[in-house]
């Protein structure tokens, strides 16, 4: 299988300075396991740039948000946390943290990269097994990955559905509420571009504002719908099965839950996802590339 037709694919990692080490990690991890890539895009705030361009390579580019989002959008120590973390600030839209903006990144991304698809995983991903990247394709469709009916009424997470819609000129409550969100996904950059220009449409202002002026949103669920219920579907496919298994919170693991956590994937699962704040030791995650 290869990516003949498809115009090429590209790996986007949203990150910032404390996951540097992690991001080291995710790095040998896709050049060990990963094919069928021209491109991974690391997506750092300006702050970060330096610090990540020793992991850079023949196929893997540090890009500074500044050159891809507004000009107009600004990041400050913030002060309520003792200027320990940053902040995002405007004259046009309320207070941003960094979550969001890593969330804008992704969808950013897409207006400056050849690339047809767009892989998205976290700095906090191992790939532990070979993976191509023309598997997100059948034909000329690409995977989606939707749970039907199953976005949890817990959390923000019907909120941040509704919020999409909003943005996108559908219903607020979609019915069923499926759920998108994972990592190791792929989007088409083409759907993204497309999803760019109809949110501006719709609101005669820049996409970024539109998006982010609710502050609670998802860019999983916002393209998620897109597919689904502006252009019903098309170009797409839907799977329901997570490409990565990931420990979401519990204490930090050791080498044997680790392992065992791993050996626990399933069939499909080509990576795992140990969220940084868990705790876990960065030398017992080393050990799943040995």
């Amino acid at each position: 299988m290869t990516n003949d037709g498809h115009n090429g694919a590209a790996i986007a990692t949203p990150s910032y300075g404390p996951d540097l080490e992690r991001c080291r990690l995710l790095c040998e991890s896709i050049d060990r396991h990963v094919s069928g890539m021209d491109k991974h895009y690391l997506l750092v705030s300006g702050r970060d740039v330096s610090r990540f361009r020793q992991l850079e390579s023949r196929r893997r580019e540090v890009v500074d948000e500044r050159d891809i989002l507004p000009s107009w959008l600004h990041d400050l120590p913030d002060p309520t946390s003792l200027l320990r973390r940053r902040i995002w600030v405007s004259t046009k839209l309320p207070p941003l943290r960094g979550w969001h903006v890593q969330q804008l990144r992704r969808i950013a991304i897409a207006a400056h990269i050849p690339q047809k698809t767009i892989a998205y995983c976290d700095s906090d991903v191992l790939f532990l097994k070979d993976f191509h990247l023309a598997q997100f394709w059948h034909g000329s469709a690409l995977r989606l990955y939707r749970r039907d009916d199953a976005l949890p009424a817990d959390g923000d997470h019907l909120t941040w559905s509704a919020n999409a819609g909003r943005t996108l000129g559908l219903p607020a409550e979609p019915v069923p509420p499926h759920d998108y969100i994972s990592t190791v996904i792929a989007w088409r950059r083409d759907t993204v571009l497309s999803m760019m220009r109809h949110v501006e449409s719709r609101h005669g202002t820049s996409w970024v504002q539109a998006v982010a002026r609710v502050r609670k949103f998802s860019e999983c669920i916002l393209y998620g719908r897109y597919v689904d219920e502006v252009l019903h579907g098309a170009g797409h496919f839907h799977a329901d099965r997570s490409l990565c298994k990931v420990y979401w919170d519990g204490p930090g693991l050791d080498v044997a839950g680790l392992e065992h956590f791993a050996a626990s994937m399933t069939p499909e699962q080509v990576a795992v996802g140990i969220q940084s704040f868990t705790g876990t030791n960065l030398d017992t995650l080393r050990r799943l590339l040995l």
